[in-house]
């Protein structure tokens, strides 16, 4: 076998080996015998591997062009579309593939599109695809240049197989969820720059693998209030994208939440009290040993707000808790079982560490069937209060001072709490309720839901009007800073 033939055989291209020869052939010729036959050959085989990739997950926005192996998993419809400057119409139909390690949505136009329409690609078909990836509205999407049914390759993937909350990835769509309704939101209006009105409302979703937040935009939100916690329900053609380094999942006009007649368990996994440590977030479950009466306080820009303490105890030890905003609603008492999520850790009363659950925290009651404490508890239906829908308040209860109440260790002093209250609407995050209140300088985290004058942010719990000259793209999570003139926010710095 020469040399052209050994660096062929080693290639896992579409291009015959004729032509093959031929490139090598104008290769050498092109060189003016710099390079022999096989050295030539071997710079044609790296081009024509550029860009060839392992698997999904391998693939990034970021490079020009790419070429893998993945199975079809469900095909969209036609749709069509005005090009700017052109009679002809365009068109275009979204499949989406899969292979082992994720999901990518695969754009096919024009001819294409047609092609796919009209039956010449099947669910369950494995793709030799080269296409150029690119950041969709969705996620990951590859604008398909060339794909070729492999009939020799397999693919280890399951088609109509709902995913789990933690085989979620960045970028999937057409995502089927079953899981329980821990806790939902209320709907939150914005306007748009062509002068519609906007809706978006949250739920927490937990099944035995994990928990996720779902945001529903527009038509789709008013269903989070219809939603009960402890509801099975179906998330059917989500999407999922990132939020300040956490997946949530969408729901847009294809999706819907279905609920369906089945038990889903959800088994919260939680950290032992005694090993917490300070700037930790932490998932905590155990039995509420007490539970303090609310209490309300002023902040300095004139709004209510509210807080309530309660100490959790497990195997290992207890903690004292503080529920902030809308938590300090939940009905818990003593014995009840509760897990907590992402709860700061905090210096609290007379140098004790305290847990603080604000806004970006979750706040489940277990039934009186589930097991809490420093193990994970057992699987059980619940009922439960998800981190987004809660106040702003953050700032940990060491800023507070109080008389001693009991065995909790004493309660929050609300006189005392406004000096250091969170920043509430304008912090958009644990960090806004440490920075204090009285600065007239504020933050702003959130999702871009609207571009232009002004652009508008959503944190999952509010959404902020700001002005700003900074190019923002729907989507990007960004925060702003500035004052707060006429309920907008005229930001000095979007970062």
């Amino acid at each position: 076998m020469g040399a052209i033939e050994e660096v062929y055989a080693d290639l896992d291209t579409d291009v015959s080996e004729e032509e093959f020869r031929e490139a090598v052939e104008q290769k050498v010729e092109q060189m003016g015998g710099l390079a022999d036959e096989e050295t030539a050959a071997m710079l044609i085989a790296h081009e024509l591997n550029e860009g060839e990739v392992d698997t999904v997950a391998d693939i990034e926005p970021g490079m020009d062009e790419v070429k893998f192996l993945a199975k079809v998993v469900s095909i969209g419809e036609l749709r069509t579309f005005e090009r700017d400057g052109e009679d002809e119409e365009g068109r275009v139909v979204n499949v989406e593939a899969a292979d082992e390690t994720g999901t990518v949505r695969l754009a096919f136009w024009d001819e294409q599109a047609a092609s796919v329409a009209e039956g010449q690609l099947e669910e369950g078909q494995v793709l030799r695809i080269a296409g150029r990836p690119k950041d969709g509205y969705n996620g990951l999407e590859v604008s398909v240049d060339k794909a070729e049914p492999d009939e020799d390759a397999e693919i280890d993937v399951d088609l109509g197989e709902g995913s789990t909350v933690d085989a979620l990835t960045m970028g999937q769509s057409d995502v089927n969820v079953r899981g329980i309704v821990l806790e939902t939101e209320s709907v939150r209006t914005f306007d748009r720059d062509d002068g519609t009105e906007g809706k978006v409302a949250n739920f927490l979703l937990g099944d035995e693998t994990g928990r996720v937040r779902v945001t529903m935009w527009d038509d789709r939100a008013d269903r989070a209030e219809e939603l009960e916690p402890g509801t099975a329900v179906e998330v059917v053609d989500g999407y999922v994208r990132e939020r300040e380094g956490d997946l949530e999942l969408h729901v847009g006009d294809r999706g819907a939440v279905d609920e369906i007649d089945e038990t889903v368990e959800f088994t919260p996994e939680a950290d032992a009290i005694d090993a917490v440590e300070m700037d930790q977030v932490v998932d905590l479950a155990g039995v509420v040993r007490s539970a303090d009466p609310k209490r309300t306080f002023d902040r300095d820009d004139g709004s209510e707000g509210q807080v309530r303490n309660i100490r959790v105890q497990d195997d290992t030890g207890d903690i004292r808790v503080a529920l902030w905003g809308e938590k300090a609603d939940k009905e818990i008492a003593p014995g009840d079982e509760v897990f907590v999520a992402d709860a700061e850790i905090q210096d609290g009363w007379q140098d004790d560490l305290e847990a603080s659950a604000g806004w970006q925290s979750t706040v489940v009651v277990l039934d009186e069937n589930t097991e809490a404490g420093s193990a994970a508890p057992s699987p059980g239906g619940v009922s439960g209060d998800d981190g987004g829908s809660g106040g702003s308040e953050s700032a940990g209860l060491g800023a507070f001072t109080g008389d001693d109440d009991g065995d909790d260790g004493g309660e929050t002093d609300a006189s005392s709490a406004s000096a250091s209250s969170d920043a509430g609407s304008a912090g958009g995050g644990a960090d806004g309720g440490a920075a204090a209140a009285a600065a007239e300088e504020v933050e702003f985290t959130g999702t871009v839901v609207q571009t232009g004058d002004p652009v508008i942010l959503d944190d999952g719990q509010e959404t902020m009007q700001v002005e700003t000259d900074a190019a923002l793209t729907l989507g990007q999570e960004v925060t702003a800073r500035g004052a707060m003139v006429d309920d907008r926010l005229d930001a000095d710095d979007v970062f």
